[in-house]
């Protein structure tokens, strides 16, 4: 029986939730820097927040890690880490992709909520797997990052739904408990199989009535 979940609206996380973890263009990074990956990453994560949140630029970012770094970065340098990069978010864990067709061909309202920059808010729009999402919210976009509870109260807002309509899946627990404090059923994702299981469950469950 395909998944269905009438009166609910599932939002998903993208990053390794539909898409991978970049293993191989994490590699690739070390190699194009010059700079070791135990150095490279605590800093590509700490700086993450402020490109995601929309404070930084692409080109603010990486100009921000070489200075940490040690390191000086011309365009054609930091287009190249750019390229790197985000090329490697865009490998799909197909089994979890999978369940975001199948809810939506069987009729269930998706939408999709990511913390991350500018750069991906037409990639997820326009990619093959847009189409299935009726509403994308980027951080940088809002200029606020999960699991801040204004950036889940817009979507639903966007969504025309009440908080206990929205069915929130996150890899990072904090964000999917940043969900539940709105009122959203939250899932902490850890696996497609976890995930199916879930909304399987879930879809037994009468739908909530819309508050007035």
């Amino acid at each position: 029986m395909s998944l269905f979940l009438p009166g609910r609206v599932v939002v998903f996380d993208y990053g390794e939730v539909i898409s991978r973890t970049p293993h191989a263009s994490r590699d690739l990074l070390v190699a194009a820097t010059g700079v070791p990956a135990e150095e490279l990453f605590p800093v590509y994560q700490e700086l993450r927040h402020d490109l995601d949140r929309g404070d930084l630029s692409v080109v603010g970012y990486w100009r921000a890690i070489g200075a940490r770094t040690g390191r000086t970065w011309s365009i054609t340098d930091i287009h190249r880490f750019w390229a790197i990069d985000f090329t490697g978010w865009f490998e799909v864990e197909p089994e979890a992709l999978a369940i975001v067709e199948e809810l939506h061909d069987a009729g269930t309202r998706l939408a999709l909520l990511s913390n991350a920059g500018f750069d991906f808010g037409d990639a997820y729009r326009h990619s093959p797997m847009g189409s299935l999402f009726e509403t994308v919210v980027v951080s940088a976009e809002e200029h606020v990052l999960k699991p801040d509870p204004s950036i889940y109260r817009d979507t639903c807002a966007r969504l025309g739904i009440d908080a206990g309509q929205m069915v929130f899946v996150d890899n990072r627990a904090e964000n999917a408990a940043g969900a539940e404090a709105i009122g959203a059923v939250g899932h902490h994702y850890t696996s497609p199989g976890s995930l199916r299981s879930f909304l399987a469950e879930l879809a037994e469950q009468p739908a909530p009535a819309p508050v007035p």
